[in-house]
């Protein structure tokens, strides 16, 4: 590799580039996680966000005049629903009961089954 720097009078449009990349698959790909996201945030009313990253590797074995591999990643931190809790007591072990165990319970007899009359 060589020590020079070379100055560039024009920079490649970062969406235009974008738009291009493996003919427009990374455009559309990127645009279908955007609206996912949108969609998400819309539905549960919490923040999300899209991480694009883009990828430059170095040329090949260091050669100046080699392709350089170009990538892009993305990851989509989408909100999700807040889940339903339910509510326990601990009980002398320390394990959780749904029923309360300081509350006193009464024991409950089913009532006697009505008698049974015969049609006439």
């Amino acid at each position: 590799m060589s020590d020079t720097t070379v100055e560039r009078t024009e920079t490649a449009d970062i969406a235009a580039w974008i738009a291009g990349h493996l003919n427009g698959r990374t455009a559309e790909e990127l645009s279908a996680e955007f609206h996912q996201l949108l969609e998400a945030v819309r539905a549960h009313g919490k923040k999300g966000q899209l991480t694009i990253t883009i990828v430059v590797e170095p040329p090949a074995n260091g050669v100046d005049s080699a392709p350089m591999p170009i990538g892009v990643e993305s990851a989509v931190k989408a909100p999700k629903p807040t889940p339903v809790k339910s509510l326990y007591f601990l009980d002398d072990d320390g394990n959780p009961v749904r029923d309360d165990p300081r509350q006193m319970a009464i024991e409950f007899r089913p009532a006697p089954a009505a008698p049974k009359y015969k049609d006439a």
